[in-house]
């Protein structure tokens, strides 16, 4: 897809916008529309690994992954791309939802876990979706075409009107619950 920077006037409007948030994968504080994650382990996983380590807040892992959307589509595959994440379990480098299935696993377990939105990108927050002066943006853009606001907040074009311009900044995937296969190859505490 085209990538487009729109004029300084549009990242004002962001900030605007934006007040009060640092990302755009802020999480709602409504009650949960979706039930909790909820785990399905396959196969026979044990209360801890051979050497009885369960990953820990703290602990370095690697896992792969396949995520998968409800309706079956997937978006991201580990074991596709042939290479392992690795991260630190409850530092929030990945989503809540994933951290909190990983936590407590052992070496050679793998499970399935769907996350709702709030434990993972959050649900649309309508403050991250705003309209730009039609002057402001190039004269080919079209709904679909992801943008830079101010070269650096992403956005999607979701409606082209004869005077403005209407993009989204929340996370692709907010408002959407995901699924995930995690398979633990490594927990590391050195």
């Amino acid at each position: 897809m085209r990538r487009y920077m729109i004029l300084l006037a549009a990242t004002t409007l962001l900030a605007t916008a934006c007040s009060g948030n640092d990302t755009a994968e802020t999480t709602t504080t409504a009650a949960p529309s979706e039930p909790t994650p909820t785990t399905a382990s396959q196969g026979t996983p044990s209360d801890s690994g051979p050497d009885g380590t369960t990953a820990q807040d703290g602990d370095s892992v690697a896992v792969h992954y396949v995520g998968t959307l409800d309706d079956g589509s997937q978006f991201d595959s580990s074991r596709d791309r042939g290479e392992p994440l690795t991260f630190v379990v409850g530092s929030d480098q990945v989503i809540k939802g994933f951290d909190d299935a990983v936590r407590g696993m052992t070496v050679g377990d793998i499970v399935d876990v769907r996350i709702p939105p709030e434990e993972a990108y959050g649900e649309v927050d309508p403050e991250l979706i705003f309209s730009v002066p039609i002057e402001e943006a190039p004269d080919d853009v079209a709904v679909g075409d992801e943008v830079l606001i101010g070269g650096i907040t992403p956005g999607v074009v979701t409606e082209v009107t004869a005077t403005e311009v209407e993009i989204d900044t929340n996370h692709r995937f907010a408002g959407e619950a995901l699924t995930f296969e995690v398979e633990l190859l490594s927990i590391d505490r050195s």
